[in-house]
């Protein structure tokens, strides 16, 4: 496994189990009787937004790592392969056409 995908699913490993210690804490306190169980569905689905807003963020941040990286190691894009590809079809064409 690539050392981008063991980061992936370590983070994911974190979010999951922080995702189990928010709702077990918000039982706790709905049992308790100092949240209501609005509150708690509330809290939840706040907490769920913000997740999804770092989620967002954590890949926008690794794709652009990622891209980085692949610029100072001059790699080839798709978008550089697709072009050669085309003009190697272009000359095969001309040279095909007899030009």
């Amino acid at each position: 496994m690539s050392i981008l995908k063991k980061g992936l699913a370590f983070g994911l490993g974190l979010a999951i189990a922080s995702k189990e210690q928010v709702e077990k804490l918000i039982d706790e306190l709905v049992k308790k009787g100092e949240l209501s169980l609005d509150e708690s569905k509330e809290v939840i689905d706040q907490w769920k937004q913000q997740t999804e807003a770092r989620k967002t963020e954590v890949q926008r941040l690794v794709r652009e790592q990622i891209k980085q990286v692949i610029d100072k190691l001059d790699l080839a894009t798709k978008e550089d392969v697709r072009q050669l590809e085309e003009r190697i079809r272009r000359l095969e064409e001309k040279e095909q056409s007899g030009e």
